[in-house]
Formats: structure tokens, sequence, C-alpha cells
């Protein structure tokens, strides 16, 4: 049977509905944009430089199984490879340059956006709305998506560069359901479901949220489409059963992390309990930021909740939300599924199971944020009518101004840290953070004060002792920064960086058998790092432990390639052992590192004269001449190539061009007098 023509007016007014479509995504779009413009040069800060910073895994984009392989410490992409290999796309093109990284986190949250409007509009247009709300489909998806994009409450997610984890779990959360949605309207449903199925299983590898999107999926299957779970289930229980076999993705990511290196799972130190009671305090916190987003903080700290007496009330307001959410899904059904899809989201991150380093956070709120956005607008609609979609896109302006406002609080390191200190100042992490931020910056006075203030509320924190000990170090305090260091270890005795500390200050102040040892200590707690191995053979070698030294050189050498300095060193310590061949191949190693250094050409040449290869040594110090023409001990070696050469005269010549330079040379007056002998006895 032919398909029906549809008729001129038919096809003008869908190609009307197209125009306004694009021009409302082209909205969000630009109020996205503009609204996180002055975020472009923000720094990275707080989880950014555990997840960006000091992430290895990001530097190289080939082999793509490094890219897919996070650390588990690098907080935010920790078991997460496909927010992994987005931060080894930004390094590849722009390296640490901050603009990319924002630049992609403004390009996800406005996809998220127009896939928001594509699945409100779409949603409003099934037959179980269209009748309610089919004629204000557009205005009323662009009111919901226009506000969620510009609420201040989201600009930890797209303004942390890290917190991308949330946005990009967003994105694939809002992919799976519209494309499921569309799975159902169009004719090529293989397709559809298909492109499902993919974006649920990349959602896996982005962000734990995705945990409860087949669930959500088949609760919007039987809200929206087949009326009953039963209806759903046995028309589409392949497609579900293919959603869901993506679980087995996170839960291999999950095992593999091993709790995210012991931040989130139980008996981490803090209660089910405990958190449980806390999120009670957080998720009421939630709804208010969400109502209204002031005061905003980066940081809420670890604290959690020591009783039902302290969140009773939230407790009760809580429960009793929930209950209504359950009684909503079969009274009223609409309703019930956007609550209980913003509870299920918040779910894996805000009900029992502990995450031990942050026990609230605003980034949680990004999806769920959407859901009472919906509900308040929706909510409004019943009572204002299509009063409501003015009044949501004017909020929304007030929205983006206060995100840009938000934004300059991130426009420094300090900045941030000051801002989340006024509004929080019992956080001792955020009193630690702004101590790194002062050190970062030199202002060490201010960043000892900091610390200080951070052991006071919390006295056994051994990183900010740790810290105050580097920062005496680096003032030149050495006796305090031994002290600090020695603190630590009294703490934690396996403090491996806090022996390399100290090993570092006795080296200064010339207690250089017991910096050894202190190295020895740190090299037992970190066999492979190679900045403390450099420094214990550096010391073994000014000890006069020439052997063991370069045992330790050999060890380093496995480690890491010789820089110019790193060659020196060891070509000198070979030297002074006698192993003169060797010295040479590491000074020549040096001079391809390094070709414009003098120092290494001249004691390459002192090595060639040892070795009694003088033309080549002459050579060498020839050159060293005519960089420094003015260098007494430069024309007092060649003088001795020329002597150990028997050409008498010239080398008489140097050693006098050498007293010319500095009279009180005695060797060059010695070897010119010797010089002098031995020409007249071959006369």
């Amino acid at each position: 049977m032919a398909s029906p023509i549809s008729s001129p007016r038919e096809v003008t007014q869908d190609k009307s509905r197209l125009w306004q479509v694009r021009v409302a995504a082209l909205v969000i779009v630009f109020g996205v944009f503009l609204s996180y413009a002055n975020s472009i040069s923000t720094p990275f800060v707080f989880d950014d430089l555990r997840g960006i910073v000091h992430n290895e895994s990001i530097r190289k984009l080939w082999p793509l199984t490094d890219a897919l392989s996070p650390p588990m410490m690098a907080t935010g992409a920790g078991g997460r490879p496909i927010v992994n290999l987005s931060l080894a796309v930004n390094y590849a093109i722009g390296g640490m340059d901050v603009r990319g990284y924002h630049i992609f986190n403004m390009i996800v949250h406005s996809l998220a956006a127009l896939i928001l409007l594509g699945l409100v509009r779409r949603t409003l247009l099934r037959p179980v709305l269209r009748d309610k709300y089919g004629d204000l489909a557009l205005p009323l998806s662009f009111a919901v998506s226009f506000l969620w994009a510009l609420h201040p409450l989201l600009t930890e997610s797209v303004t942390g560069v890290i917190q991308r984890t949330e946005s990009m779990g967003g994105l694939f959360y809002l992919l799976t359901l519209y494309t499921f949605m569309r799975s159902v309207e169009d004719e090529d449903t293989l397709r559809w479901q298909v492109l499902c199925v993919l974006s649920c299983l990349i959602g896996m590898a982005t962000k734990e949220i995705m945990a409860t999107v087949p669930v959500i999926a088949l609760f919007y299957d039987r809200t929206f489409v087949a009326g009953t779970f039963k209806d759903a289930w046995q028309q589409r229980w392949r497609f579900y059963s293919a959603l869901m076999a993506t679980w087995l993705l996170l839960a291999y990511l999950v095992v593999i992390n091993e709790s995210r290196g012991g931040m989130v799972g139980f008996g981490l130190g803090m209660s089910s309990w405990d958190y449980a009671l806390t999120q009670c305090q957080s998720i009421m916190m939630y709804l208010k930021l969400s109502l209204w987003p002031n005061p905003l903080v980066l940081d809420y700290g670890d604290g959690v909740v020591s009783g039902v007496g302290e969140v009773w009330l939230q407790g009760i307001v809580l429960l009793t939300l929930v209950a209504a959410t359950f009684v909503a899904l079969v009274r009223k059904p609409v309703v019930g599924f956007v609550a209980f899809t913003a509870f299920s989201i918040l779910a894996p991150s805000s009900s029992f199971l502990p995450l031990t380093s942050q026990t609230m956070a605003e980034h949680r709120m990004y999806l769920p944020l959407a859901g009472v956005v919906v509900l308040v607008i929706f909510g409004l609609y019943r009572y204002a009518g299509k009063w409501v979609i003015p009044g949501a896109i004017a909020v929304s302006l007030v929205a983006g101004i206060a995100t840009a406002n938000r934004n300059k609080d991130y426009r420094s390191v300090v900045a941030i840290w000051k801002d989340t200190i006024e509004k929080r100042p019992e956080n001792w992490r955020a009193r630690s953070n702004l101590g790194a931020s002062y050190s970062e910056s030199g202002r060490y006075e201010e960043a000892v004060a900091e610390f200080k203030k951070t052991l006071r509320l919390a006295p056994e924190n051994i990183n900010a002792t740790y810290n105050i000990g580097n920062i005496y170090l680096r003032m030149e305090r050495y006796e305090e920064a031994m002290d600090h260091y020695r603190k630590v270890l009294a703490l934690e005795p396996n403090h491996g960086m806090s022996y390399y500390g100290l090993g570092f200050c006795l080296v200064r102040t010339n207690q250089v058998n017991e910096a050894v040892q202190a190295f020895l200590k740190a090299k037992e707690i970190h066999p492979k790092d190679a900045t403390i191995l450099r420094s214990l053979a550096s010391s073994q070698a000014f000890a006069g432990q020439n052997e063991t030294a370069i045992t330790n050189y050999e060890k380093l050498l496995k480690l890491i390639p010789p820089d110019a300095a790193l060659a020196i060193e060891v070509a000198v310590v070979l030297g002074d052992v006698g192993r003169h061949a060797e010295a040479l191949d590491y000074f020549q190693q040096a001079l391809r590192l390094d070709p414009q250094n003098a120092r290494v050409r001249f004691s390459m040449g002192l090595t060639l004269l040892k070795l009694e290869r003088y033309f080549t040594a002459a050579n060498e110090f020839r050159q060293v001449i005519k960089s420094t023409p003015d260098l007494p001990e430069g024309h007092h070696a060649l003088g001795l190539v020329l002597m150990g050469m028997e050409r008498w005269d010239d080398a008489a010549r140097e050693f006098e061009t050498t007293l010319s330079l500095d009279p009180q040379y005695d060797e060059a007056r010695q070897n010119l007098d010797q010089v002098k002998r031995l020409r007249d006895m071959r006369r």
C-alpha cells in the first residue's frame, strides 16, 4: 500500500517546526557558551590535579590501551576509561593548555542540553501527553532545557574540568533514553536500538550513574509507550536484555578499581548508617540549591552526621518525598517517573554506599537537576498555564548571569579556595588546598599559616605537616623542616617522601652520612622512584661511597634516560674510580644533550687526557677556550695536553697565558718551569 502523500500545508508546518527547533537549539548553545565564556582560562583545581595534571596515562593516545586504562588514583578518571580517553584527546591537541579542556566541557554540556530538549519535546508529543501539552511541546521543552543548561548549580560540573565525568555521564544517560524513544517512534527500530545499547555501553565506561539507565528505560516504556511493565517486557525483552548486559562492563570496571583507591565502599572507616544520615542533609541541601543556588561551595569536606538527632527533620521530609514518589508511580505515573529518575540517578552516590572522600558534592546534581526543573516548570504550568514559559526564560537569563558570576570564583586556585573557606571555615581540606596554592605561588608565610590552621582542625593530618616541612626546606630553614619531617614519620613510619625531604636537609647541613641513611629508607619504601634513587646515588658519591653510588646510578638509568646533568654526575663518579673509558661515554652523552655546555666539554677533555688521547683532548680544550677565552683552567688543560704531546713551546705559551689570566695559579707556574726544563734538556 502506498504511503499517504503529505499536503503542502503539512509540509510547510513541518518545515516551520524544524526551523523553530533549530532556533531553540541555537539559543541554548549560545546561552551556554555566553554563560561559561569567562571560565575558558580558569586553571586546573582540586581533583583536576590528580585526574589530569599528574595523570601520566593521558600523555599519549596510542596505544589506546594506555588512555583506556587510567590509574586508580587519577581522581575522576579512575575506572572511567571514556573520560580518560577524552582527556588524552585534549592533551594530544593542546597539552596542558586548559582552554581546550574547558571548550570540550562546554561542548558536552551543550550537547546534553540539546538532547534534553529533544527528549522532553518528543515525550510531550507522545499520545499519553499530546492532548495536554502537544501545542506547547517545543516552548515547554525549551524552557526546561534552557533553565537546566544555565543553572549555576551546574558550574562545578562544567567549569571543573575533571567533573566532565558528570556531564559526559549525563550526556550518555540522556542519549540512551533519547535513542530508546526514537526506537519506538521510527520505522527503523533496529538502528535506534543498536545506538541505544551502544550509548549505554559507552556510558557505563564513563560514570557509575549509568547503572540505573536500563531500569529507567523500562520505566519510560511503561509510562509513555507500552502502558504496563508486562507489555513493555513482552514487546522488547531482547532489547532490554542487551541493555542490561552492559552492566557487565560496569561491574568489571568497579571490580578492577578496588573501591576507587580506598575512597568508595564499605569498611573504609565510615559506616553506611552515618553516611546515609549525612545524605539526608545532602539531598535536602541539593533541593534547596536547585531552587535557590546560594551559597555554592566547591568542596564540602568529608564530615558526616553523627546521629539521627541532627537530621531528623530532613530525614522525615526526604522519606516523605521518596514515599510520595512511589505512590505517584502508581497514581500519577508521569510525575512519579520524573521524581523516580532523579532519585535513581542520585542513589549510587547519595544513599548507603560511603564515598569517603566527599560526603556531599554539588556535581552529583548535574542530571537530577533536570528532573527538579521538569517538576517545577510543569507544576507551575498547572496553575499559570503558558505564562510559565516566559517566566522560566526570564529566570534562565538570571541563572546565566549567576553562572557567569560563579565562574569568577574559579579565576585562580587561590580565589576558589578562599571562597570555599569563607563559606565552610571548618573545612580542613579547603585550608590545606589554599596552603598548597599559596606555596606554589611563593607565598610561603601565608601557606604555613593555612597549614597550621589545617592542623588545628585535623591534628593528625600528615599532609599538612609534610607540606610545612617542604615549605621550610624551600625557605632554607632546614632545622624546622627536619622537625616537621620527623613529626610525619612519628605518625607514619612508611612516609617515604618525608625521609627524602629529611635526607635533602641533612645534605644541606653537611650531615652527608646521615643523609645517605635517610635516602636509603626512602628507597626501601619507593624502590622505583627516580628522584629518590638519584639523590641517594648523589649523596653516596658525595660521601665517598663511589661503588655503591655507581650501582644506584645504574639502577636509575634503567628507569629513566639521562639528562645532561645526570650524565655528568655518572661520568664524574666513574672517573673517580678510574673507569675513564666509561666516564667518557657519559660525557659524550651529556655533550649531545647540551652541546653548548663548556663544563661538559672541559671535563670530557680531562678524561681524554687521562686516557692519553691527546689530539682529541686538544680539540675539546680549544673549543672550550673559543667559547670562554678568559678561562685560565682551559688554557692550563690545553697546556697539559701539549706537554703530553711534547710540544714544549706550545705548552709553555698556554701556561704563560694561564698565568696572565690568573697570576696565583701555582700549578700552571710549576708546569711552566717543568716544560722549560724539558725543552732545554731536549735541545
